[in-house]
């Protein structure tokens, strides 16, 4: 059953995807070779703290900390540690918080220092994919379409795209319907209706798409251990054009003064 949010609750949706727009840049200040994931993680949180939110993901299903950070070959719900980053390395970071009731998740993979061809390719593409999909999120297309659109861009790159994990409905709960994968066929699934809030996180693989999970019961990773990217916005349906509730604007504008 798909949720219609009203006006009013779609612009408490962008306060909330907002101020994940604005963590995920208040850490992208401090992303460089020698830093601890751990830290990273204390930043976000006390940001969160500040501006009168909590964090989201901290004590989900048990999960212990306010980010999930992913470094190259983890796909997502990596646990911060005392891992240093290192030249090279790209680093996924997933933000979540709830503000007014309402919850905000955005995540953007980031370069550490120089990184390869190859990587910066697969982050563009990711990225991309992302920016294609959410084009498709208007009243009267279906899942399918995103799906589609999102699959293609990453395939045209010779990317491979995650099976298992997908996007999902966001509002009062951090996973609402309906579920949002990342391939799919044009104008299959649920038809997507005005109101309707969903996040759309592509989660993109250098080499295979098959994954596994590692022993701490959340990590995912590849199963070939090459680097896989993770970005993600929230989008609102809405008639003629998608109303994307989040923005890298604040991020490209510190990673472009680096």
């Amino acid at each position: 059953m798909l949720i219609c949010r009203t006006k009013e609750e779609i612009e408490l949706l962008r306060e909330s995807n907002l101020l994940v727009s604005r963590t995920l840049a208040e850490i992208a200040k401090h992303i460089a070779p020698g830093v601890t994931t751990k830290s990273l993680d204390r930043i976000a949180e006390t940001f969160i703290l500040d501006h009168g939110a909590v964090p989201a993901f901290k004590g989900y299903n048990g999960f212990p900390s306010t980010l999930c950070t992913s470094v190259n070959e983890e796909v997502v719900h990596g646990i911060p540690s005392d891992y240093i980053l290192k030249e090279g390395d790209i680093i996924s970071i997933d933000c979540g918080v709830i503000l007014n009731g309402y919850y905000g998740d955005s995540a953007f993979t980031f370069a550490v220092g120089e990184v390869s061809s190859e990587i910066r390719k697969l982050l563009e593409y990711t990225r991309a994919s992302l920016e294609d999909g959410a084009k498709e999120a208007v009243a009267g297309n279906r899942i399918g379409d995103i799906s589609f659109a999102v699959q293609t861009r990453a395939e045209s790159g010779g990317f491979s795209v995650v099976r298992e994990l997908v996007g999902h409905g966001l509002g009062t709960k951090l996973h609402e319907p309906p579920e949002v994968p990342n391939f799919g066929k044009r104008g299959t699934g649920p038809k997507l209706l005005k109101g309707v809030v969903i996040c759309i996180e592509p989660m993109i693989n250098m080499g295979v798409k098959e994954t596994l999970q590692k022993s701490d019961g959340w990590t995912i990773v590849t199963a070939d251990g090459k680097p896989s990217a993770h970005f993600e916005y929230a989008v609102a349906v809405d008639t003629g054009k998608a109303d994307v509730l989040t923005t890298f604007k604040y991020i490209d504008e510190v990673l472009n003064k680096k």
